[in-house]
Formats: C-alpha cells, structure tokens, sequence
C-alpha cells in the first residue's frame, strides 16, 4: 500500500497524442484534437471543463510533430485564466505511457486527467468534488453505453467495482469508464510496475484495475451525452453537442 500524502491542490492533463488514424486525411494535417468542434478547436473544450472545475495548472502532452499547433492554438493560458505545460511524448505507447510524463509536473500532487478527444455535455465538476471528499485513491466516471464492447467496462458486484475489462468481447455490465480520470499521486508508481498489453500499449485499464486491487478505486456517473470524438460520425455528433450547449 502507498503511503501518499495527501495534496488538496488538483493538476491537470490533457492527453493529446496518438495518430488519429479513424480520421485520415484530414489528421495529415493536424492533431485530431484541433480540429474544429462547434466554431472552435476540439481541445478548448478539454481545457474549460478542467477551468471550470477549478484547474488552473494544466499539462497538453501531445506528439512530436503536432506540439508547435498547441502552442500556437493555446498560448501561455493567460487567455484562459490558467497555466499551460507541454510535454511530448516521443513514441504511442497508450494512454498510461503519455501519463507517466506528468510525473514532475503533478509534484506529489493529485491529477485530473482527460482525454483531449471526449466531449461532454455537462460539467465534470461533479466528479472533482466528489475526490475532493474521498482525498486519496482513484476515482473514474461512468456512462451507460450501448456498444460497451468498445470501451474499458466496469464490471459489478452489488454497487462496488470489482474489474475493469478493456473492450470486452462480451460485456459484464454497459457501464464504460469514459475519459476523465482522477489519480493520486501513487499512479505514476503504478504506471511503472504494470506490463504492456497484447497491442503493444500501456493500457490506463491496467492501471486503474491495480487502484481497483488496493480496494481505492471510486466512481461518479456522467450525467447528459458523452462523445469519444475518435471517428467522423462521432466528431458531428460532437459538433451538435457543442452547438446546442451555446445556444
């Protein structure tokens, strides 16, 4: 069992690398995570909810050759009422591999990390006071889906968590854990001890399921629509949920 201390102050980290193969050609010229979502960048989404929940210091971790658009698109953060971080990370190696480079920035503190490609239609504030409560451990959020199959699946027993199972052939529950994760500071000594899965990546399903064994994973539902904007027909279904929200 880790002995972290705990630290009220929340980071966060926006994970923004991968290729976006699913949305070739147009991410031959751009991260998937800038292209326009409503009349605005993908990431701005990203980085208000983490504002608006509170978190002003925050860290893009992208690829090599997308980090100079980031820049670009997003400044210091000054515009933003926040602090931005870049971080590259060199190879794909999955969602726990890009974490791992968060580990100086985080400082022992507690981080809330996204995924640059999820839009929500509700606040995720809910879910950062709600780790605020529990002060230690992890807490993931939840959204019933009808294709579970596609994502990491929490699996029950009762109301309590007992397995997380990536893209599950036959799904225990439609219950998937969506891109939004809260980590203490223990997470980047898991990311270490956890091996690669079959495709070759550090799955976060690996990490959350060793919080899942020390009996410190938690979890909050989403509330309103949630868009993994990996594919064309997600990303206009992303475009509907950012457009109707400003009106």
């Amino acid at each position: 069992m880790s002995n972290t201390t705990y630290n009220d102050t929340l980071k966060g980290v926006i994970l923004a690398g991968g290729l976006g193969t699913r949305l070739y050609p147009l991410t031959k010229v751009t991260s998937k995570h800038l292209l326009p979502v409503g009349n605005e960048p993908m990431v701005f989404h990203t980085v208000r909810q983490l504002t608006d929940a509170g978190i002003k210091d925050i860290l893009i971790v992208t690829n090599p050759s997308h980090v100079d658009g980031f820049v670009r698109a997003l400044g210091s953060g000054k515009e933003y009422g926040c602090d931005f971080t870049y971080r590259v990370q060199e190879e794909a190696k999955g969602i726990a591999h890009a974490l791992a480079l968060a580990e100086g920035f985080a400082a022992g503190g507690s981080t809330v990390v996204m995924l640059g490609d999820n839009i929500f239609e509700s606040s995720i504030r809910q879910v950062v006071m709600d780790f605020k409560k529990q002060q230690t451990g992890a807490r993931v959020l939840l959204k019933q889906v009808d294709d579970p199959e596609r994502f990491g699946v929490a699996n029950f027993d009762g109301d309590k968590i007992v397995s997380i199972e990536e893209k599950p052939e036959n799904p225990k529950s439609n219950f998937a854990v969506v891109g939004v994760y809260i980590y203490d500071s223990s997470v980047f000594e898991i990311i270490r001890t956890i091996e690669p899965s079959q495709r070759g990546e550090y799955e976060i399903t690996s990490v959350n399921n060793v919080y899942i064994e020390r009996g410190q994973l938690s979890y909050t539902f989403l509330q309103g629509e949630w868009i993994d904007a990996g594919t064309f027909d997600s990303l206009a279904d992303a475009h509907r949920i950012i457009l109707s929200r400003k009106e």
